[in-house]
């Protein structure tokens, strides 16, 4: 069989050209920003949820009404020009209690989701980087508390503690580490046996710089995964408990306030219930949908 030149192709003597980057190199987060801006549900959540956050600490200032400014004689008045949204039963501005009740809901969710992410990382990376005894029995411990529902655990402790939202993020501080615990957990006895690790005590590093400067920032995907996930649970604990009368005392609003205290006139006046409800499903959907595109983009198998 015979070969023609046309069938084949010079080398070209610029090595230079031969050995450019095609490509230009990103870092793990860059590709996961990259992979995260291509999801678009989850932008939609992220760009929701920076709108609630923006009308929950700007709303209030620019309303010319007070969430606590009650005016009997404009008692569940419909939308109107004055009241965009209406008002309860007291003459209270819903828009305004509205908004106000954002940074309630969203200053309950964002402040669990920290103490998870503070408690949950430092307990689950003690259990796994020790292993052995240790681990035996700070994970017994985490057993005994998952064993009971966790919303049981914190309606007893609100039963206990007088209700307010001090004692909302205490009550829900107790408890909502323990999923993050496990999750720290797990990654770090898959991580501790790595070579990074081994070398890192070599040159004598401790136990503490070994977890927080190695073992840890390695984990970072499933942690951030998780804490975003657990504010929308964190969100709807705290709207349940004010629903129930042990959340915010009046004339603090939160969703679930706002939602219990219109239930009673739900049959003549709908619209009191139908803002606080929409409020809690949105924001809802937009940390799940922003935790599901989070999954995704931190996911190391899926980095191209």
């Amino acid at each position: 069989m015979e070969y023609s030149p046309e069938l084949f192709q010079q080398v070209p003597k610029d090595i230079a050209s031969a050995e450019a980057i095609v490509r230009p190199s990103v870092t793990y987060w860059q590709d996961a920003w990259r992979r995260l801006k291509q999801n678009k549900m989850a932008m939609v959540g992220l760009w929701t949820i920076a709108a609630i956050l923006l009308i929950a600490i700007f709303g209030p200032m620019v309303s010319p009404y007070s969430y606590s400014d009650q005016d009997l004689a404009s008692q569940n008045q419909g939308p109107s020009r004055a009241h965009w949204l209406g008002t309860d039963d007291l003459g209270r501005d819903m828009l305004t209690r509205l908004m106000y009740g954002a940074r309630i809901s969203l200053t309950v969710g964002i402040m669990a989701s920290v103490l998870n992410l503070t408690v949950g990382v430092i307990y689950g990376g003690i259990s796994g980087y020790y292993g052995g005894r240790v681990d035996n029995i700070m994970m017994r411990i985490v057993e005994i508390l998952t064993a009971i529902p966790m919303l049981l655990y914190v309606i007893l402790l609100m039963v206990i503690l007088e209700p307010g939202l001090q004692n909302i993020l205490i009550a829900l501080g107790v408890v909502y580490w323990l999923s993050m615990a496990r999750i720290v957990r797990g990654q770090v006895l898959s991580l501790k046996e790595q070579d990074f690790v081994l070398a890192a005590r070599t040159i004598g590093a401790s136990d503490w710089r070994i977890i927080l400067k190695h073992l840890v920032p390695n984990a970072m995907g499933p942690i951030i995964v998780t804490a975003t996930l657990n504010i929308p649970s964190a969100i709807f604990t705290e709207a349940f408990l004010s629903f129930i009368g042990l959340g915010v005392s009046a004339p603090m609003a939160s969703w679930g306030a706002l939602a219990s205290d219109a239930l009673q006139g739900f049959r003549t006046y709908p619209w009191q219930l139908f803002y606080p409800a929409i409020a809690i499903s949105i924001t809802m959907f937009a940390f799940n949908f922003l935790g599901d595109g989070l999954r995704d983009a931190l996911d190391p198998k899926q980095r191209k």
